[in-house]
Order: structure tokens, then C-alpha cells, then sequence
């Protein structure tokens, strides 16, 4: 079967034309959650859900549990549900698995069934969010990505809108930013906030209360502040950064090192002559042929080639070095803290720039 985008497996689920057999898997959980619920509201009468419905955990099942699960007819109706989660559980060698692979072969036209991957959690080894190469090959299989900035924005506008939330409109970027894509937290914190809803906008200062984060100072702005040369802003704001629920020093530097990385692409193409908007087309389409996650692509096709100029390679090549080292530190020595790494990066780095100036 077709692999599909996640954009156009939702309007296929819209449209109520599902497969008989689709696989989810990739990096965001709560898109996943969602795209099931839109299956279960196109394929079940809410009146026969005890009848037409059933969800299992893939650890749960043996091939007999498959065979009955796949092969019982809709009671009422066209077709059944059954959705499987926890597929990330299988091994190579488990029954159910087996089982459920010799049923998508041929599956039956009466039954949708939906095979549900959880993502890894963030520092898991695992690599939780590849896919299944067997179940890619007999299903309709949909990678759900984790959602850049803008669209994180829309999302958390959308479904603020579902609670009766409106934002101001520093309000909601500040709240994507803190949240940084992270649809869970986002729909807690969303939770939260609808005791507040009425007839008045959720304020900056409320979101900054809530989320325990003023604006300007989320990791963004500390990587934005590294790289503009504003050294004092980025050495001040780095404790608070640090406090956050979340923020660790390895994950700065990793934004960090993106963000370089970036600039040293824009610079490549800065040094072929191109300016301006060529200069930030030719980036933001690197970028979208790369598609690294939690990136905001236009505003960083913009940053980047704005930022070119005072970024020569020489600069850039020591400013990477720079950083990867004080990646080492962070992973190997317990004689500095998070803190004191970070703050010597940042002095390197502003340094550096009064030397290439």
C-alpha cells in the first residue's frame, strides 16, 4: 500500500475513504491520538461503538486474540474498528506480530484496523520512531511528525478555540514558543488556561505567569542572542533558560549547533554571491529538502541570511568547534555545572566575534 503524508492522510480520513489497514508512527503522540479519534467519529456509529470498536495493546495479543479481533463482522453496519497501540513492543519474533502481518496480507474489507507506534521519549534509546519495515510494505502507513513552530502556533490556536480561549497575540507566540512544539505539554497548559476563558484575551503576563517563562527568555531567544553577537543578553538570560522545566545545557548546545550549522549554509551560498531574497530562497529550500524538526523554516531561511555577512566560514568552523567541545564537557566532566559550560561558550564565542571584526 501507498505511504502518505500526514496532510493527506487527514483529508483521506475526512473524505471517509480509509484503508482497510493503516500503520501510524513517527515523532508526535497527540496528532496520533487525534487522527484516531477522526477515524473512530468516520467509522463507528456512536449508537453500535460496543459492538464495531475495539482497541488493544499489541503486547496483549496472540494470534488467536488477532484472528477474532480482525475477523468478526461489523454487527449494523459496513465496517468495524480496531485499533492496536504499543506496536513499538513487538520484536521480530512475537506471535501476535506474526500474526497480524500474515492478516494484513489480505485484509478483510469489512475491517479498518489502525496500528498505533509510540514515539520515544526524549533521551530513550530506542529509536521508537522508525518504522516498521514489515508493517510499511502491507499497510497504509503515515509518518506523524512533530510539528514545526508555525504550525505548532496554529495548533495551539486551534485548539485553545475548542476551550473558548483567545489569546492576545503576543500571548499565543509566547506560548508556542515555551511549549516548543510539545503538543502534550501544550494541551495541558491549555487545560489550564480554560478556567480563565471568557470574554476577555488571555494576556502575555498570564501565559508568563502560567508557564513560569518571560518572554525573551526561552532557549530560542538565548540561541538567537548568541548568534546576533549580544553576548550580555545571552550570559543574563542563560540561569533562567536553565531553570526551566526541561531545558537541560545538552539540549542548548544541540539548538545551538543547528543553528550554526544553518548559518554555515546560508554563508556557503552568501560566499556564491547571492543576496537578499535569493539569499534566503536558496536557503529556505536547503531546509526544506533537509526538514530538520522544531524548526520555524521561513524564519530561519530569514535569520540565517541575514546574519551571513557578519559570519564568515573561518568564524563559523571555530564558533562549531567551540560548541562541540562544550558538548564534551557537559557529557564528561563533573567539575563545572551546566551553567559555568555555557557562560565560557558564550564568552568564546563573543570574543571571537571582536576578533573577526
Amino acid at each position: 500500500m501507498p505511504k502518505q503524508s500526514f496532510d493527506a492522510f487527514s483529508r483521506l480520513v475526512k473524505s471517509g475513504e480509509i484503508p482497510p489497514a493503516v500503520y501510524l508512527y513517527g515523532e508526535e503522540d497527540v496528532l496520533k491520538d487525534e487522527v484516531v479519534r477522526a477515524i473512530v467519529d468516520r467509522v463507528v456509529d456512536p449508537a453500535l461503538r460496543d459492538f464495531n470498536y475495539d482497541q488493544r495493546s499489541a503486547g496483549q495479543l496472540d494470534p488467536e486474540s488477532v484472528e477474532t479481533l480482525c475477523n468478526t463482522l461489523p454487527m449494523m453496519a459496513d465496517r468495524r474498528l480496531v485499533v492496536i497501540r504499543d506496536v513499538e513492543v513487538w520484536n521480530k519474533r512475537a506471535r501476535g506480530r506474526a500474526a497480524m502481518l500474515h492478516y494484513l496480507e489480505r485484509p478483510a474489507a469489512q475491517t479498518v484496523v489502525v496500528l498505533v507506534q509510540g514515539a520515544a521519549r526524549r533521551g530513550e534509546e530506542r529509536e521508537g520512531n522508525d518504522a516498521d519495515a514489515d508493517l510499511l510494505r502491507v499497510t497504509c502507513a503515515v509518518e506523524v511528525p512533530r510539528y514545526g513552530p508555525r504550525l505548532a502556533e496554529k495548533w495551539v490556536l486551534k485548539r485553545a478555540a475548542e476551550r473558548g480561549i483567545t489569546f492576545e497575540a503576543e500571548a499565543a507566540a509566547h506560548f508556542a514558543q515555551v511549549t516548543d512544539g510539545d503538543l502534550a505539554l501544550a494541551r495541558s497548559e491549555l487545560d489550564k488556561l480554560s478556567g480563565l476563558a471568557g470574554d476577555t484575551a488571555i494576556t502575555l503576563a498570564q501565559v508568563s505567569g502560567l508557564l513560569g517563562v518571560r518572554r525573551g527568555e526561552t532557549p530560542v531567544d538565548w540561541c538567537a542572542a548568541v548568534l546576533d553577537d549580544e553576548t550580555g543578553r545571552a550570559a543574563g538570560i542563560l540561569p533562567h533558560v536553565l531553570a526551566q522545566s526541561g531545558v537541560s545545557g545538552v539540549g542548548l548546545i544541540t539548538q545551538l549547533g543547528t543553528q550554526l550549522l544553518g548559518l554555515g549554509l546560508a554563508r556557503s551560498q552568501f560566499d556564491r554571491g547571492l543576496r537578499g531574497g535569493p539569499l534566503q530562497r536558496a536557503v529556505f529550500d536547503a531546509i526544506l529538502r533537509a526538514r530538520p524538526a522544531r524548526l520555524d523554516y521561513k524564519g530561519s531561511a530569514e535569520r540565517w541570511g541575514r546574519l551571513a555577512e557578519r559570519w564568515p566560514l573561518p568564524r563559523i568552523d571555530s564558533a562549531i568547534s567551540a560548541t562541540l567541545e562544550a558538548d564534551r564537557r557537559l557529557k564528561s566532566t563533573t567539575l563545572a555545572t551546566e551553567q559555568g559550560v555555557l557562560l565560557d561558550l558564550v564568552m568564546q564565542l563573543g570574543f571571537r566575534s571582536r576578533e573577526a571584526a
